[in-house]
């Protein structure tokens, strides 16, 4: 007999579109630091600290200013969770053995899968919108804040369909190798658990070990993507057009002009969000499956 458990789709769907929400709402600061410290001009005098960026944004631009661009990104947030464990649970369930574990590169491969769709589906157009926005902020005469719909509206309006999808390329790479690292490597650590502790593999973890396990995937994740998605924030800026005439172009002229570490730069802040992220998202999809049994 086969002890193999597929997760229900509908259930990952919803599991993931929750876990998203919340944890868009609660690290999008780490977020805002992040794009912020990537969009900085080499010559600028600007803190390359995250908390003072953080902080001096708040206190001389308001608080509400740290959640620019918020709203696309906890509505992209969940539709890319709903898709991403949808996704990776989907193509794990036709991966995993009769016994329902999964090796590791196969779970890179489902992670692989998970991240190519949900790059398309969702993370490209609501990081476009995302970055703009964060980008439109900090200039002299900005021309999207005027409202939060009709600022996001007159936005896509002037970018286009090819504007808002102008990342693409970057954004499939990034995705698609933060997935197969996080998720892949989520999914190792989680099996060794489980057989250390004599585990069923379709059981959860403790809450305390779930959020440890994702923590540890967000943070390797970090360091080993961040040039793709320094990458990605560069291409996705106001008027990336007229700088990168492609991504590889954007890679050579980064390294050229900025140097090797400037692909690095954010990492703090996004080693934040990720690494609260990687906990809160695994937790929350881990419980929100136990509840709807």
């Amino acid at each position: 007999m086969s002890n193999k458990k597929q997760t229900d789709p509908l259930k990952s769907f919803i599991a993931g579109g929750t876990a998203g929400a919340i944890e868009g709402v609660v690290t999008y600061p780490f977020e805002f630091a992040k794009t912020r410290l990537q969009l900085v001009d080499k010559l600028s005098t600007q803190s390359r600290n995250p908390l003072v960026l953080i902080f001096n944004t708040a206190k001389y631009q308001g608080l509400g200013s740290l959640y620019v661009g918020c709203p696309a990104f906890v509505v992209g947030n969940t539709v890319k969770a709903s898709i991403r464990f949808l996704g990776f649970d989907s193509i794990k369930a036709l991966l995993a053995d009769k016994n329902g574990k999964l090796s590791g590169p196969r779970g890179v491969i489902a992670g692989l899968g998970a991240g190519l769709l949900e790059s398309v589906i969702a993370v490209t157009p609501f990081e476009a919108i995302k970055t703009a926005l964060i980008d439109d902020k900090q200039t002299a005469k900005p021309k999207y804040q005027n409202g939060l719909v009709a600022g996001t509206v007159k936005l896509c309006r002037d970018l286009g369909f090819k504007g808002i999808y102008a990342g693409v390329v970057p954004v499939s790479l990034r995705q698609a190798s933060n997935q197969a690292v996080r998720l892949g490597s989520y999914n190792a650590i989680k099996t060794m658990i489980q057989q250390a502790s004599g585990t069923k593999p379709n059981e959860p973890l403790s809450s305390i070990a779930t959020f440890a396990v994702g923590a540890f995937a967000g943070t390797i994740t970090v360091y080993t993507t961040m040039p793709i998605d320094t990458v990605k924030t560069r291409m996705q800026a106001l008027g990336a057009d007229k700088i990168y005439s492609s991504t590889l172009n954007c890679f050579v002229k980064i390294f050229k002009e900025e140097g090797l570490l400037t692909f690095w730069k954010g990492a703090t802040p996004r080693l934040g969000r990720l690494f609260f992220s990687g906990g809160i998202v695994f937790t929350i999809y881990e419980k929100m499956l136990v509840i709807m049994g």
